[in-house]
């Protein structure tokens, strides 16, 4: 993926996360059109990052996507990089009987990107280079057991990832996979933003997209510490750090 001269969508532009790539790539000279639900804070990011543009945008109703879409090809014609990125991250206790969270996890983060890549498929066909990114987790590869479905949403959306790469590889359109760890956002709210332990936001976003503009043919961008998660299934290392991993944030649990 080239970092410079798109025209890049990116859903879940407003905060976390797609607010610090919309201006990473702002910033670069590609012309950047962020979307969500809320307005006022597509607005703010836009009042801050002239030149930025925004439109709003339900990623759990089909029609809405389907609207959404057309008109985003009409007024941007050279749409040529969508980046995966609205999702939500709430905890989860099976015992309790309710599938609500569960559905509303899978209807924005793994429906939405499946339907909106739907949506655009054709335009994006059409461009002469093109990309797709999704955004996963190393969550995808060792759970948390505190959010289930949040982590299984993930692991689907790698797995679509591979495979829409595969039937896209004789196509204009590169698909590329973006990894994050732990990282200091409101994903789960105020305590994640503020926690030592998560990345800070803007190293993970330097480090982005410095493997970015470094490596333009890679299919995962992995910042060295989402790495012990990605590969601890391969060095064997996975049951160990999966009993780690949980028992640890089960003992930290408010």
């Amino acid at each position: 993926m080239n970092i410079t001269g798109n025209t890049i969508l990116i859903t879940g532009g407003g905060s976390g996360i797609g607010r610090a790539l919309a201006e990473a790539f702002h910033a670069r000279g590609n012309q950047v059109v962020i979307a969500g639900r809320r307005q006022g804070v597509l607005d703010a990011a836009t009042a801050a990052n002239p030149g930025m543009k925004s439109a709003v945008l339900d990623i759990e109703d089909p029609a809405a996507i389907q609207r959404f879409a057309a008109q985003l090809s009409k007024d941007f014609p050279a749409l040529n990089v969508v980046i995966h990125n609205a999702g939500i991250m709430r905890p989860e206790r099976l015992t309790d009987g309710s599938t609500d969270t569960a559905e509303a996890t899978i209807t924005t983060n793994l429906l939405g990107p499946i339907r909106l890549n739907a949506a655009l498929i054709d335009h994006l066909l059409a461009q002469p280079k093109a990309s797709i990114v999704t955004v996963s987790s190393g969550l995808a590869f060792l759970p948390f057991a505190v959010a289930p479905t949040y982590c299984a949403t993930k692991a689907a959306i790698h797995s679509y990832s591979e495979t829409l790469r595969y039937q896209l590889k004789d196509t204009s359109v590169q698909v590329l996979e973006l990894v994050p760890p732990y990282v200091q956002t409101e994903l789960m709210g105020e305590r994640q933003k503020n926690d030592p332990n998560a990345m800070p936001l803007d190293a993970f976003i330097e480090e982005t997209m410095r493997l970015i503009e470094s490596t333009p043919d890679a299919t995962e961008i992995l910042v060295e510490r989402v790495k012990p998660l990605r590969f601890a299934e391969a060095n064997g290392s996975y049951a160990g750090l999966f009993k780690q991993f949980n028992d640890n944030a089960a003992d930290h649990a408010p």
